[in-house]
């Protein structure tokens, strides 16, 4: 019989600390990294970036350019990877005297109110909130927007959910997850005229604390009608690689993109129970969202030769990320011409920007790799030509409907929570588990193989899959505890076998779904080999299943450009929403793992160089729930900062 734990050296059992979930422990940093040093300009992360508002054919100097930033991707990856021996690089400690203001507002620009909705399920009517898994068959009708749809799509996706208290200590928490709770993610809303928010198309960025619209801008009428289908609008997404670097140093990165893929996949599900259909607008480049958002106006930021601490606000720039395209479900055929938009959006510079941005920090540290690897990443505009963004609504496989607690989608995002423990004991059914992993496959049950993201919410996305599951099966009835894998893009199927280890077995389990591509690998207990990939975190081998996600990785990058690299991370995040949302669908919690030792994984599975990379980890059982904790309503909260 293959053994799991055969292959790992004995450099597995070194008493390292065991760190809280995604809380690093301290690691070595030069004492110059913690000097009052002012911060030197050594090369610019500045508006003048690479990612040009033209196309140009390749020539030899641009391919040049796309492996010099494919390889600052490896480097950042490689050098941000945990070891048994070390962890990333990250602050000694963390420094609460600075810890970033989670909350985003903009200084005298004017602030207009959202809608709040009940929570609990003797107020809410299926049309206000469908059942959970009906989203999953079809859409509704799509509803008109309004000002009462558009607080409904930020309270379900964006809004706070609740706050907590112990002690001196009181902290929010949000509908969409985030390493750490530090939320790095901002949102802007770009739309059409709407009445009681705005009688001219405008931007406007969310303010969750608020839960209401601070009006940045007001854009052309003729926007909208132009160049895009009728009833529909934008949100942008951006992020503040500060508020997580505050805590996890150089690995930041990573998690401020998990957690883009969080946001998406928040919008996605929202948008769903509106009757509205969304897809990342990818050809975009990110001078074009900078504008959109109007992100131009923060200052030009210098990135130093090395980490390095001092007082500079600058930091606190927000990094466009992506463009959501919210639109009626069911529309006709449509597609989106980039270079007029990228043109008409020039424009947006000169349009007059309100409110200041409010400073988040009196010190901070620079870990100068994460804003060399962002501007490697930063993707230029691209034109593709007659390609429709409407995909066909494809549902998703069933096998366990009734696994489902009849929770509606209010429910299920506005009480989801992230467990800090797990209690060891929750079991699982095998339809249940079934059930939940076909919610994880982007092709839903149309009967061809899965690669196209068609099924919700993956649909938001515009490539094929390129993220799959390496699952430890834990405490699932009728299914042997062991190593499982669950290939998410069939045609990666032979290039997985070929690169994993020789011993594993590539069966289907027992009773599997047909259109699950589910695989066992090696049957035996494997929770303290989990536990111990995970940062020796209990939690990892305490529920009924964990995962590690595992990226198609080198080839990608080097096929499409250096671009994907946050990409992958954001498909990694939404397959973690995914997690979550139906954990508490079935009754139960889920964490995502951000601690995790990248090659000992690799290892284990058998991959070799960076042709695979594991991104991001994953738990899902019974919660351990801390009676120490009050939780407080959402709105309206107490009048802090947290």
């Amino acid at each position: 019989m293959f053994v799991l734990q055969q292959f790992l050296p004995s450099r597995l059992c070194l008493p390292l600390n065991s760190p809280h979930f995604h809380i690093l422990p301290p690691t070595s940093v030069s004492v110059s990294v913690f000097s009052n040093k002012r911060m030197i300009p050594i090369s610019s992360f500045s508006s003048s970036s690479s990612a040009s508002s033209s196309v140009k054919n390749p020539n030899k100097e641009e391919e040049e350019e796309q492996q010099e930033k494919v390889a600052q991707a490896l480097k950042y990856h490689n050098q941000t990877k945990h070891n048994f021996t070390n962890y990333a690089r990250g602050p000694r400690g963390l420094d609460w005297a600075n810890q970033p203001n989670p909350f985003r507002r903009y200084v005298s620009a004017p602030l207009i109110p959202l809608l709040h909705f009940p929570t609990d399920d003797n107020n809410q009517t299926l049309d206000d909130a469908p059942l959970y898994s009906s989203l999953f068959h079809s859409l509704p009708p799509p509803k008109p927007i309004s000002h009462s749809t558009i607080s409904r799509l930020f309270y379900d996706s964006l809004a706070l959910s609740a706050w907590k208290t112990t002690g001196f200590s009181t902290w929010s928490l949000r509908v969409n997850p985030s390493s750490g709770n530090l939320h790095p993610t901002e949102a802007y809303l770009i739309a059409p005229p709407i009445e009681s928010l705005s009688d001219s198309p405008f931007v406007a960025h969310y303010a969750p604390k608020e839960h209401s619209l601070e009006l940045r801008a007001k854009i052309p009428s003729g926007f909208f009608p132009k160049h895009f289908p009728d009833n529909s609008f934008l949100i942008g997404i951006s992020s503040i690689f500060w508020r997580e670097a505050w805590k996890y140093g150089e690995r930041a990165f990573r998690y401020c993109n998990h957690d883009v893929g969080h946001a998406i996949g928040a919008v996605a599900m929202a948008a769903a129970t509106l009757g509205w259909d969304v897809k990342l607008l990818d050809g975009f480049g990110y001078k074009d969202l900078e504008k959109l958002m109007g992100l131009h106006i923060f200052p030009e930021f210098k990135i130093p030769s090395r980490p390095i601490k001092g007082k500079f606000p600058e930091i606190e720039f927000e990094h466009p990320d992506c463009l959501i395209l919210v639109f009626p479900n069911g529309s006709n055929q449509f597609d989106v011409n980039y270079r007029e938009l990228s043109s008409a959006i020039n424009e947006f510079s000169s349009l007059e920007w309100k409110g200041k941005p409010n400073l988040l920090s009196k010190e901070h540290i620079c870990w100068d790799i994460i804003y060399r690897t962002a501007e490697a990443v930063k993707k230029p505009l691209t034109v593709q030509k007659g390609k429709s963004l409407v995909d066909q609504f494809q549902s998703s496989g069933f096998s366990s409907e009734n696994s489902y607690k009849r929770f509606t989608v209010r429910e299920v995002v506005r009480k989801r929570r992230s467990a800090v423990d797990m209690d060891g004991v929750t079991v699982m059914e095998r339809e249940t588990f079934y059930q939940i992993l076909l919610h994880c496959v982007p092709s839903g049950k149309g009967g061809e193989k899965h690669r196209r993201q068609l099924a919700l919410p993956f649909r938001a996305l515009s490539w094929d899959a390129e993220v799959h599951a390496a699952l430890f099966v834990h405490r699932v009835v009728g299914l042997p505890k062991g190593l499982y894998f669950l290939v998410r893009n069939e045609d990666h199927l032979g290039e997985l076998k070929a690169a994993t280890r020789s011993e594993f077995k590539w069966e289907r389990p027992e009773g599997c779904p047909d259109d699950l591509p589910l695989y066992e690998l090696a049957t035996e207990d494997c929770g303290q080999l989990a536990k111990r990939l995970s940062c020796h975190q209990d939690i990892a081998s305490d529920g009924c299943f964990s995962l590690g996600m595992v990226a198609h990785f080198e080839s990608t990058l080097s096929k499409k450009g250096a671009w994907m690299y946050p990409r992958l991370f954001w498909e990694t995040g939404l397959l973690g929403q995914v997690l979550y949302l139906e954990a508490h669908a079935i009754g139960i919690s889920a964490t995502g793992i951000g601690c995790f030792f990248d090659d000992p994984v690799h290892e284990l599975l058998g991959f070799r160089g960076s042709k695979f990379q594991s991104l991001y980890h994953f738990t899902v059982g019974g919660p351990v729930l801390d009676k120490r904790i009050m939780s407080l309503p959402a709105y309206p909260g107490p009048a802090v900062d947290a």
